[in-house]
Protein backbone atom coordinates (compact mmCIF):
# COMPACT_ATOMS: atom_id res chain seq x y z
CA UNK A 1 0.00 0.00 0.00
CA UNK A 2 1.24 3.48 -0.77
CA UNK A 3 2.44 5.11 2.44
CA UNK A 4 1.45 8.54 1.10
CA UNK A 5 -2.26 7.64 1.16
CA UNK A 6 -3.90 10.25 3.41
CA UNK A 7 -7.27 11.96 3.68
CA UNK A 8 -8.79 9.01 1.86
CA UNK A 9 -11.85 6.82 2.35
CA UNK A 10 -11.59 3.14 3.21
CA UNK A 11 -14.38 0.97 1.82
CA UNK A 12 -14.82 -2.43 3.46
CA UNK A 13 -16.63 -4.96 1.31
CA UNK A 14 -17.30 -5.10 -2.42
CA UNK A 15 -20.80 -6.54 -2.40
CA UNK A 16 -23.83 -4.74 -3.79
CA UNK A 17 -23.54 -1.78 -1.41
CA UNK A 18 -19.75 -1.50 -1.47
CA UNK A 19 -19.74 -1.62 -5.26
CA UNK A 20 -22.12 1.37 -5.40
CA UNK A 21 -20.03 3.27 -2.83
CA UNK A 22 -16.77 2.88 -4.77
CA UNK A 23 -18.49 3.73 -8.06
CA UNK A 24 -19.71 7.02 -6.58
CA UNK A 25 -16.37 7.80 -4.91
CA UNK A 26 -14.57 7.08 -8.16
CA UNK A 27 -17.01 9.24 -10.11
CA UNK A 28 -16.32 12.14 -7.73
CA UNK A 29 -12.53 11.61 -7.86
CA UNK A 30 -12.39 10.86 -4.13
CA UNK A 31 -9.28 8.97 -3.08
CA UNK A 32 -10.19 5.58 -1.64
CA UNK A 33 -8.93 2.10 -0.97
CA UNK A 34 -11.17 -0.94 -1.05
CA UNK A 35 -10.70 -3.88 1.32
CA UNK A 36 -12.23 -7.16 0.14
CA UNK A 37 -11.67 -10.73 1.35
CA UNK A 38 -12.98 -12.52 -1.76
CA UNK A 39 -10.22 -12.96 -4.36
CA UNK A 40 -12.68 -12.91 -7.30
CA UNK A 41 -14.16 -9.60 -6.15
CA UNK A 42 -10.64 -8.22 -5.63
CA UNK A 43 -9.77 -9.13 -9.22
CA UNK A 44 -12.98 -7.53 -10.52
CA UNK A 45 -12.20 -4.29 -8.66
CA UNK A 46 -8.61 -4.30 -9.91
CA UNK A 47 -9.82 -4.76 -13.49
CA UNK A 48 -11.86 -1.58 -13.02
CA UNK A 49 -8.69 0.21 -11.92
CA UNK A 50 -9.64 0.54 -8.27
CA UNK A 51 -7.09 0.62 -5.46
CA UNK A 52 -7.87 -2.60 -3.60
CA UNK A 53 -6.37 -4.78 -0.88
CA UNK A 54 -7.25 -8.41 -0.39
CA UNK A 55 -7.88 -8.99 3.29
CA UNK A 56 -10.23 -9.17 6.25
CA UNK A 57 -11.42 -5.70 7.27
CA UNK A 58 -12.16 -6.88 10.82
CA UNK A 59 -8.41 -7.24 11.44
CA UNK A 60 -6.44 -4.34 12.86
CA UNK A 61 -3.39 -5.06 10.70
CA UNK A 62 -5.44 -4.91 7.50
CA UNK A 63 -6.96 -1.55 8.48
CA UNK A 64 -3.50 -0.27 9.43
CA UNK A 65 -2.21 -1.36 6.01
CA UNK A 66 -4.97 0.74 4.45
CA UNK A 67 -3.58 3.72 6.38
CA UNK A 68 -6.59 4.08 8.68
CA UNK A 69 -4.60 6.48 10.86
CA UNK A 70 -4.65 9.08 8.07
CA UNK A 71 -8.04 8.24 6.51
CA UNK A 72 -10.88 10.74 6.75
CA UNK A 73 -13.68 8.17 6.57
CA UNK A 74 -14.51 4.49 6.43
CA UNK A 75 -17.54 2.84 4.85
CA UNK A 76 -18.21 -0.56 6.39
CA UNK A 77 -20.44 -2.43 3.96
CA UNK A 78 -19.91 -6.08 4.79
CA UNK A 79 -22.84 -8.50 4.45
CA UNK A 80 -22.45 -9.77 8.02
CA UNK A 81 -23.74 -7.59 10.89
CA UNK A 82 -21.35 -9.07 13.46
CA UNK A 83 -18.36 -8.35 11.19
CA UNK A 84 -19.63 -4.81 10.61
CA UNK A 85 -19.87 -4.28 14.37
CA UNK A 86 -16.40 -5.69 14.97
CA UNK A 87 -14.97 -3.53 12.17
CA UNK A 88 -16.58 -0.39 13.67
CA UNK A 89 -15.01 -1.19 17.05
CA UNK A 90 -11.61 -1.81 15.46
CA UNK A 91 -11.74 1.29 13.25
CA UNK A 92 -12.76 3.55 16.15
CA UNK A 93 -9.95 2.13 18.28
CA UNK A 94 -7.38 2.81 15.53
CA UNK A 95 -8.60 6.30 14.58
CA UNK A 96 -10.65 8.24 17.14
CA UNK A 97 -11.65 11.00 14.70
CA UNK A 98 -12.49 9.01 11.55
CA UNK A 99 -16.04 9.31 10.19
CA UNK A 100 -17.59 5.85 10.26
CA UNK A 101 -20.53 4.88 8.05
CA UNK A 102 -21.76 1.32 8.52
CA UNK A 103 -24.39 -1.05 7.23
CA UNK A 104 -26.94 -2.75 9.50
CA UNK A 105 -29.67 -5.25 8.77
CA UNK A 106 -31.84 -4.73 11.86
CA UNK A 107 -32.59 -2.19 14.61
CA UNK A 108 -30.78 -4.11 17.36
CA UNK A 109 -27.55 -4.09 15.36
CA UNK A 110 -28.11 -0.44 14.43
CA UNK A 111 -28.13 0.50 18.12
CA UNK A 112 -25.01 -1.58 18.79
CA UNK A 113 -23.17 0.06 15.87
CA UNK A 114 -23.96 3.50 17.30
CA UNK A 115 -22.76 2.41 20.76
CA UNK A 116 -19.56 1.07 19.12
CA UNK A 117 -18.80 4.45 17.55
CA UNK A 118 -20.44 4.53 14.11
CA UNK A 119 -21.41 8.04 12.97
CA UNK A 120 -23.91 7.01 10.30
CA UNK A 121 -25.88 3.81 9.80
CA UNK A 122 -27.52 2.69 6.59
CA UNK A 123 -30.13 -0.05 6.52
CA UNK A 124 -30.43 -1.00 2.83
CA UNK A 125 -33.52 -3.18 3.19
CA UNK A 126 -35.40 -0.47 5.08
CA UNK A 127 -34.40 2.21 2.56
CA UNK A 128 -35.40 0.04 -0.39
CA UNK A 129 -38.75 -0.90 1.15
CA UNK A 130 -39.55 2.78 1.85
CA UNK A 131 -38.78 3.67 -1.77
CA UNK A 132 -41.02 0.86 -3.03
CA UNK A 133 -43.89 1.87 -0.74
CA UNK A 134 -43.55 5.54 -1.75
CA UNK A 135 -43.80 4.59 -5.42
CA UNK A 136 -46.75 2.29 -4.77
CA UNK A 137 -48.59 5.04 -2.91
CA UNK A 138 -47.91 7.52 -5.73
CA UNK A 139 -49.37 5.16 -8.31
CA UNK A 140 -52.59 4.55 -6.46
Amino acid sequence: MPKALTGHVIVCGYGTLGEKVVDVLSGHNVSFILIEIDAKKVEKARELGYSVMEGDATRSQVLKSANIATAKAIAIALDDDAKNLFTVLTARDLNKSIFIAARANDDFVREKLIEAGADYIVMPQRAASKEIVNELLKSG
